[in-house]
């Protein structure tokens, strides 16, 4: 095999090789989660969601446990706002674990004990706060009951990494 033939076989080989790795990750600027809430549909966004989020192709996706309103001792208020609260913080607290950010997050499921339209607004407030403009795309679970019995509470998340 001639001199020039292996050069264009082994360059081949790197491009090839590098190639390949430029080509399965994603670039940090392209990695933006895409709100849609389409105008002809009932606007969420006053109840603290979004229709439907984005992830682009390439990501790194983290799925989050259920998170409760357990403080760092594992104490559980008996009220439904203060656990919801604290969700939210431990919500966060995962978040900073994964080296991620609030806007990053594509969609919560939320799991609410005994669920009635007055704990409606203690959910859209924490997520509001949490979230600001950026809303997940989110559903409400109502349940009778959560894994531990004083458990009123627990969010779970979809989250794009950087």
């Amino acid at each position: 095999m001639s001199r020039a033939i292996k050069h264009l076989l082994v360059g081949g080989l790197f491009i090839m090789t590098t190639g390949i790795s430029a080509a399965t990750t994603a670039k940090a600027s392209d990695l933006t989660l895409k709100i849609v809430n389409p105008q002809n549909l009932y606007d969420p966004t006053p109840n603290g969601y979004s229709t439907a989020v984005i992830v682009p192709g390439g990501a790194r996706v983290a799925h989050v446990s259920g998170q409760g309103g357990q403080d760092a001792s594992g104490a559980l208020s008996p009220d439904f706002a203060v656990q919801v609260e604290q969700a939210y913080a431990n919500l966060g607290a995962v978040l900073d674990g994964l080296g991620a950010r609030p806007d990053q997050v594509a969609k919560l499921t939320v799991y609410v004990v005994d669920h009635d339209m007055s704990k409606l607004e203690v959910l859209t407030r924490n997520v509001k706060k949490m979230f600001g403009e950026r809303l997940p795309a989110q559903t409400l679970v109502p349940v009778p009951k959560l894994a531990i019995d004083p458990m009123l509470f627990e969010v779970e998340a979809v989250v794009m990494l950087d």
